[in-house]
């Protein structure tokens, strides 16, 4: 299956750590050292994996939506690799047809896996490896000692005290996300996302009941471009591209608000229209 170029989103911000963050590289085999410390780079500076970030952040949301209902975000535990591939091969079998086979195979997708990928689906959805701001990292790391807890107990486990690495509170990382051919629905829903990470709903790494992991995300700048059916747009967009002349599609801070509503509005219209006979369906547009 291929796909043709409709839309492509670019967010750049700052994800800063409201309390000390513990993204664990694993056990270390080091005489010296940390027990467990955390995930470094080439150049021993910490960074987060774009991985941890996407995880995190489809872990809420689809907890938002099976709020609403079961369906809108499937359980991959519930959905083996044996069911996965007798609904492709029914499907192949059925329809020939290459538009007619994607939008059967989309029927069969849930919400979520329709922007951040499935076993059939590429994801819309690309975020790097978060990098250290260098301004906010001093080249150093706390260490905190930690205690397994024996729970017959309720003590302290008999030579289970270890030591683990941290990142100060303080430290900021940039972020960069890209989606590319996504519908307004799916930008709604990611918008949605991105303002938990903003008001530091979602915590990232290891030792959250510790009160580790607290970040918060402020977004700098989103480029935002539509080619809206219209192939002179996109000529342009492409030169546009190659000469670095991008201002026209920067969005300013008011300009990214409207946007987020807009659609913010799309998903939940979306939503409505995916569950007739609900309550969603009889609030009005003002109540949003």
């Amino acid at each position: 299956m291929f796909d043709t170029f409709k839309n492509r989103l670019e967010i750049t911000g700052k994800l800063s750590t409201v309390t000390a963050l513990r993204i664990s590289a694993g056990r270390s085999t080091e005489p010296i050292g940390a027990d467990l410390p955390v995930i470094k780079d080439a150049l021993e500076q910490p960074f987060i994996p774009g991985a941890s970030f996407k995880g995190a952040l489809r872990s809420r949301l689809e907890s938002f939506l099976r709020g609403i209902d079961i369906s809108l975000a499937e359980d991959p535990a519930n959905f083996t690799s044996q069911t996965r591939n007798q609904i492709i091969k029914k499907i192949k079998e059925d329809y020939q047809d290459d538009a007619i086979l994607t939008e059967e195979l989309l029927k069969q997708t849930d919400l979520i896996s329709r922007l951040f990928g499935s076993p059939w689906i590429a994801s819309k959805f690309q975020v790097r490896d978060l990098t250290v701001v260098k301004d906010t990292w001093f080249g150093q790391y706390q260490e905190r000692d930690g205690v397994a807890i024996d729970r017959d107990t309720e003590t302290a486990a008999e030579k289970k005290l270890y030591d683990f690495q941290v990142v100060p509170s303080g430290t900021s990382f940039d972020l960069k996300i890209v989606v590319e051919n996504a519908e307004r629905w799916e930008l709604g829903l990611l918008m949605i996302g991105l303002h938990q990470f903003e008001r530091e709903q979602i915590p990232l790494g290891g030792g959250r009941s510790r009160g580790l992991g607290v970040v918060s995300l402020k977004i700098e700048q989103m480029q935002w471009f539509d080619t809206e059916g219209d192939a002179k747009k996109l000529l342009n967009y492409l030169q546009n591209q190659v000469t670095a002349n991008m201002s026209n599609y920067q969005y300013g801070e008011e300009e990214i608000e409207i946007l987020k509503q807009e659609w913010t509005q799309a998903l939940i219209l979306h939503l409505r229209s995916l569950i007739p006979g609900s309550s969603l369906t009889q609030t009005t547009t003002e109540e949003i």
